[in-house]
């Protein structure tokens, strides 16, 4: 039913519902995207932990075996080669839960998605003059 189904109103309130250790994985990832775009904002989209910094920048979601990561498209598309070890789709990654998280790849990541946001935002400004 869709009744059942789970609301979360903070990324704090969605960690919360997890075992204590996927809890600390996901509170490094959510510390390391935060290092990684300190100008982002936190929010919930889609039901799951999102920074936004001129339009989403990456999103990312506890699942039984695995954490998926995010970051478009274009993020999965500029590390197709350092995420090939992993599963993964056009827009995300899927991060196999019982191993270590690549930290400074994801922050490598999301500093690329940061300067795309970014760059994207100043292209449309140009257009507008």
């Amino acid at each position: 039913m869709e009744g059942n189904k789970l609301t979360f109103n903070s990324i704090d309130e969605y960690i919360q519902q997890f075992p204590p250790d996927v809890q600390e994985k996901l509170n490094t990832l959510r510390k390391v995207i935060n290092e990684s775009a300190p100008d982002a904002e936190e929010k919930i989209s889609y039901q799951m932990p999102t920074f936004a910094l001129r339009g989403n920048l990456v999103h990312f979601a506890a699942y039984k075996n695995h954490i998926g990561f995010y970051p478009t498209s274009s993020g999965i598309a500029a590390f197709k080669d350092e995420l090939s070890q992993y599963k993964g789709a056009k827009g995300s990654v899927q991060f196999p839960i019982e191993k270590p998280l690549p930290y400074i790849l994801i922050s490598e990541i999301v500093k690329f998605r940061v300067a795309e946001n970014m760059k994207r935002a100043e292209d449309k400004l140009k257009k507008k003059k």
